[in-house]
């Protein structure tokens, strides 16, 4: 059974960053600046021109998530990622999940704001169906169920593809990363696997659940690397990119990793190889592609879109501004070299004591030439942070702006 800390952990929505400690951790990136010209690549140095707030798409989150008509679908949650399905419809993936009913305004203590009952239910992952840019339904949550005790899945990236290379019929692939119940410093958990389930077409029935990339022989855990944090498709292959946990221990920021699979392999251990620093190779060990560990480095929640292209990431950026600011990177190809930071802005917090963290792009929204970018919000405080997120529920909702990206200047 899991102890007290944990099953706390479990109701306050601590899985992904309710504590100032898993903010920093997950969402830092620090390197030096080098805007230079890329490598041979072929490409332009990209970065962010412009960027607004998407209100409109914020409160359809909100809008979904105040509905108190049912009481089994999702009010909130965080590691806000999205797919778009053959018929049209948007599937987005959570992680930590808030259900149950929203009541309000005003709240039990007079402020003008939702409300959320202390004893709410919380799980480990949901899915949310939106059609025509309309949030429509929430499937039976959650959807990946624990592997095993104190164990749990927090799915990450995903995308459609052929059931195998070059079937005819197609599937949703979704990246899940294995945490199991850890002491201090893993207040987030242990990780330990990476995993790929296989969801139907049209109706999304969970088919399969694969171990793509087991961890748990790696003595150190903060040198095990999950993979599926974000993911982009060039030539033939799917780029996925991953993260280790470094920070978690005596190093302050992580690395970021690189593996690729040919299209429709993405559920076939053996289908993916990983960059060991020089080539392509399967079951290699991966050599990180940003990161020496000590001042330039990733956690594991960012983002890599490609456009005209250039591979850009997005991150928050490094030091005290990773709770408030987003960085952006580029390179030339997935491994690399990745070149930056190259520009920053900061997007707007509901109120003093929360943090932005784990930007996400979603180009499958990309409209005039604007790319769609998530964030999530939490409060940063571990005392009071229960109270909190029930006592306002847009604390733990994810927030949208629209970027442009232009050359670096």
């Amino acid at each position: 059974m899991p102890d007290d800390t944990a099953r706390a952990r479990r109701r306050t929505g601590t899985g992904i960053g309710v504590v100032l400690a898993l903010v920093l951790g997950a969402v830092l990136l620090s390197g030096d600046p080098d805007d230079g010209p890329p490598d041979g690549g072929g490409c332009a140095p990209r970065t962010v021109s412009s960027w607004k707030a998407d209100d409109a798409l914020t409160a359809e989150f909100a809008r979904y998530g105040d509905d108190a008509a049912r009481t089994d679908d999702w009010t909130g949650g965080d590691g806000t990622h999205s797919v778009r399905l053959p018929d049209g419809r948007l599937l987005w993936l959570f992680s930590d999940t808030f259900l149950g009913r929203v009541n309000g305004p005003p709240n039990p203590v007079g402020e003008s704001s939702a409300w959320r009952e202390p004893t709410a239910p919380m799980v480990r992952n949901s899915a949310v169906l939106m059609r025509d840019g309309r949030l429509e339904r929430t499937l039976p949550a959650p959807l990946f169920a624990d592997p095993a005790p104190d164990h749990w899945r927090w799915p990450v990236a995903a995308r459609v593809e052929p059931r195998s290379p070059g079937s005819g019929e197609q599937v949703v692939r979704v990246l899940l990363w294995v945490r199991r119940t850890g002491p201090s410093p893993w207040i987030y958990g242990v990780p330990t696997a990476t995993e790929v389930a296989t969801l139907s077409l049209p109706g999304l029935r969970l088919e399969s659940v694969t171990t793509v990339h087991d961890q748990q022989q790696v003595a150190d855990p903060s040198r095990r690397v999950l993979f599926g944090t974000t993911l982009t498709e060039e030539d033939g292959w799917t780029y996925v990119f991953g993260g280790d946990d470094g920070r978690a221990v005596s190093r302050p920021v992580s690395r970021a990793y690189v593996a690729r699979v040919p299209e429709g392999g993405l559920g076939d251990p053996a289908a993916w190889e990983f960059w060991n620093g020089s080539e392509w190779q399967t079951r290699a060990e991966p050599r990180p592609v940003l990161g020496d560990g000590r001042r330039a480095g990733v956690g594991s929640a960012f983002s890599v879109v490609r456009e005209d292209g250039t591979y850009v990431l997005f991150t928050m950026a490094a030091g005290a501004k990773g709770l408030t600011t987003i960085a952006s990177y580029w390179a030339c190809s997935p491994a690399g070299p990745w070149h930056g930071p190259a520009e920053e802005f900061t997007p707007g917090l509901p109120q003093q004591g929360t943090a932005a963290y784990n930007p996400q792009t979603h180009p499958e929204l990309s409209r005039d030439g604007r790319l769609v970018l998530s964030y999530d919000v939490n409060w940063m405080e571990t005392a009071g942070a229960a109270v909190m997120l029930s006592r306002n529920v847009s604390l733990y909702r994810p927030r949208f702006v629209t970027v442009r990206l232009g050359p670096v200047t």
